[in-house]
């Protein structure tokens, strides 16, 4: 694949995660809305959406026959990231404002900022098609914009009238509707479990294009960083990681993973962002002796110790001890350096 059809693919896949994102949100919002002009306006674009969602990934997988294991599996990881973030946002739409005006004049204000980032997104896919001479995906990315557009379009027409809502409701005493009998609960429930059974299908293609990407150097610290973005304290390979002192987390760092370093410095960097955590674990990132190497158990690196040659085993031992430091590993290298 080209430079020009690798970016080409970025930028789709980067279209493709927004939408799938934004079917959950729509959906959530659409439970919140009382029957109207801009309910049916939400509903309409929630079928573009969805169709759009489709018509990217199509043309994904007609380019990407050529694409390599590392794009494939960040192309997966941003959906991942982009369903998690759906899935946490949609039970807290139903908290916003003091009533259900002020929460649906939110949501249509969310709205306007979605599609303007949508507009941009598919503004400057558009222009890089156009630019490397891919005729088809330019005419998608400029179908989609001006979906985008027609939507920013009818939701600014929107706000004056839900605003006067909201002082109707909050200021004169006068609700309009009732957001308990609008089905919201209900629905955003729906929403919550099909973004939750998207989100395993989708992770399970994760996990197996890790598998293959693996194999290429770096692309387990760029699979931890990805999983970090989005990580809770529970799904860190440290337990009880928020309650330890900087001193207890340095004494764990070394028997970890380059993925779950990886994983780690990025949950840092968004909490507390001690520099000591992570100078440390700067100085331990590094590539494995070969992909794939800290998923291997003890016996199976000894058997490839047995094929290679004195440098590589050098290689396993500074690793090694500057890592997990097991026994058996070093017995291995020192074996095969004398033998050597």
């Amino acid at each position: 694949m080209s430079k020009s059809e690798q970016k080409v693919v970025q930028y789709l896949g980067e279209a493709h995660a927004t939408e799938v994102g934004l079917v959950s949100v729509l959906r959530s919002q659409i439970a919140m809305t009382p029957r109207g002009s801009y309910r049916d306006g939400l509903e309409k674009h929630l079928n573009e959406t969805r169709a759009n969602a489709k018509r990217i990934q199509q043309r994904l997988g007609e380019l990407e026959q050529g694409r390599n294991p590392v794009q494939l599996f960040v192309g997966f990881a941003e959906t991942l990231i982009s369903q998690s973030l759906a899935l946490s946002k949609t039970p807290f739409d139903m908290l916003r404002g003091s009533g259900g005006e002020e929460k649906v004049l939110k949501n249509a204000k969310d709205a306007c900022a979605t599609e303007a980032l949508e507009i941009a997104t598919y503004t400057a896919l558009e222009r890089l098609a156009t630019k490397v001479g891919d005729e088809q995906t330019a005419q998608l990315a400029a179908s989609i914009r001006r979906d985008e557009e027609r939507m920013l379009e009818r939701v600014m027409r929107e706000i004056p009238k839900l605003t006067d809502a909201v002082v109707g409701a909050d200021v004169d005493g006068q609700p309009s509707y009732d957001i308990t009998k609008t089905g919201a609960a209900d629905a955003t429930r729906e929403a919550a479990l099909e973004v939750k059974q998207s989100a395993r299908e989708t992770n399970a293609r994760v996990k197996r294009t890790a598998r293959q990407a693996r194999k290429v150097p770096g692309v387990a610290q760029i699979e931890g960083q990805i999983k970090g973005a989005v990580a809770s304290e529970n799904d860190l390979p440290i337990a009880r990681y928020d309650s330890l002192t900087a001193e207890e987390i340095l004494s764990k760092l070394p028997e970890l993973s380059q993925i779950d370093l990886a994983k780690v410095d990025s949950y840092e960097r968004k909490n507390d962002n001690r520099t000591t955590v992570l100078t440390r674990i700067t100085a331990l990132r590094r590539h494995e002796p070969w992909p794939g190497y800290d998923e291997l158990t003890v016996a199976e690196i000894g058997a490839v110790l047995g094929e290679t040659d004195g440098q590589r085993t050098k290689d396993v031992a500074a690793y090694e001890r500057a890592h997990k430091n097991r026994a058996g590993v070093l017995r291995s290298a020192e074996r095969e350096a004398a033998n050597a």
